[in-house]
């Protein structure tokens, strides 16, 4: 009888279901939003202003089975699969640079693909750094105090970034390597020695700028894009354009002046750019509403998660989501230097969307599980 009324409970899981509507949310707002900033480029460049929305579309929907798939994947063979899944990852982020599978654009070589489909194989590497980072540190927690386990889990994300800095991709570089310390910090490490991980990057990042005339003249056109109007400094001042003129409310959905050829790439990095011009600064504050409600979840789960790895995981993805929303949106404000790197769930991109799709179906996956645990204990 008790076997029984314990089975009935498992089976009785339910959902969070504030993250899902958060995810679902921000989706449709992609969609809304990816169709109104590339209408005229779609429209000029391919004959169908539906080309971008269509290509979402097909991104969400595979993005919704991902992330109902990994809802029901058992974590601890997820947790088995991390080292694969991380070994993959370099694979595919190595073909990049293979005549016939990696594809140039813009004199970067992010992607990978053939005919209309291509894969960008940092969005995967991301997460499978976190995957094998969770599984490491939550093996070996007596290591991490020490430095050796520091290291270990920092070489993880180093031999990331140099793939992804060869390419050259400084932002998602930037991201890599910002997420691999909030891991460093989530697993326990000595502040001493995060100190001693911080440092290098410090270093190097200048170093970086200053190798790559593309990145200087970046950074020049950061601390006065005014001095170069028409040239790397144009597109911030663009977003300026498009955030300065809509106001309060905005200037209406559908509405807005600078997708006209205006600002470059606005259905993908700079898409809050238009959602900043067309429903303007409020609207724009409930979409990053959106934003902390959905990290805020993932957060909870990471805390209530029943076991130290699923605990990592959580946290590890949060940060993810976290650390690129926040890049973005600076990089969209003129916080930092312009680079460029998607709004997840939102900007252009169907990699991305399914991957982070997917990721959230881990977060509710951990938390299925520990509401079942937590049903079994009653």
């Amino acid at each position: 009888m008790d076997l029984k009324t314990n089975r009935q409970k498992s089976e009785k899981v339910g959902v969070d279901w504030l993250l899902l509507s958060a995810v679902a949310a921000l989706v449709i707002i992609g969609l809304v939003f990816v169709y109104s900033a590339s209408m005229y480029s779609a429209q000029k460049d391919f004959g169908n202003k539906y080309y971008f929305l269509t290509k979402q579309l097909v991104g969400a929907l595979v993005g919704v089975v991902a992330l109902a798939a990994m809802i029901f994947i058992p974590l601890d063979k997820a947790k088995k699969f991390a080292l694969p899944m991380y070994i993959i990852s370099l694979i595919l982020l190595a073909l990049v640079f293979v005549p016939g599978i990696g594809i140039e654009n813009y004199g970067a070589k992010r992607w990978i693909g053939t005919g209309g489909f291509s894969v960008q194989p940092s969005e995967i590497a991301k997460f499978a750094f976190v995957l094998l980072a969770a599984k490491y540190m939550s093996d070996n927690s007596d290591k991490m105090k020490k430095f050796r386990g520091l290291l270990t889990v920092a070489l993880m994300g180093v031999a990331i970034c140099i793939l992804v800095i060869l390419e050259p991709n400084m932002s998602i570089t930037m991201c890599v390597a910002l997420v691999m310390l909030a891991m460093l910090f989530i697993g326990g490490v000595k502040i001493k020695h995060l100190a001693l991980c911080i440092l290098p990057l410090v270093v190097l990042v200048p170093v970086l700028i200053a190798i790559e005339p593309y990145r200087l003249a970046r950074l020049m056109a950061y601390l006065d894009p005014w001095a170069s109007p028409k040239g790397e400094g144009y597109q911030l001042i663009q977003s300026f354009y498009a955030l300065g003129s809509g106001g309060w409310f905005g200037v209406g959905l559908f509405n807005s002046r600078q997708k006209f050829d205006f600002l470059p790439f606005a259905e993908s990095d700079f898409i809050f750019a238009v959602i900043g011009e067309e429903i303007g600064f409020i609207g724009s504050v409930l979409v990053l509403g959106l934003f902390i409600l959905l990290i805020y979840c993932g957060i909870k789960i990471a805390k209530k998660a029943v076991s130290r790895f699923e605990c990592y995981l959580a946290a590890g993805i949060s940060c993810v989501i976290a650390i690129q929303t926040l890049l973005n949106i600076a990089v969209v404000t003129g916080t930092i230097p312009p680079t460029g790197l998607p709004l997840p769930f939102i900007s252009s991109g169907g990699s991305s969307l399914v991957v982070f799709m997917a990721s959230v179906g881990i977060l509710l996956n951990i938390d299925r599980n520990s509401r079942k645990q937590n049903r079994l204990a009653v």
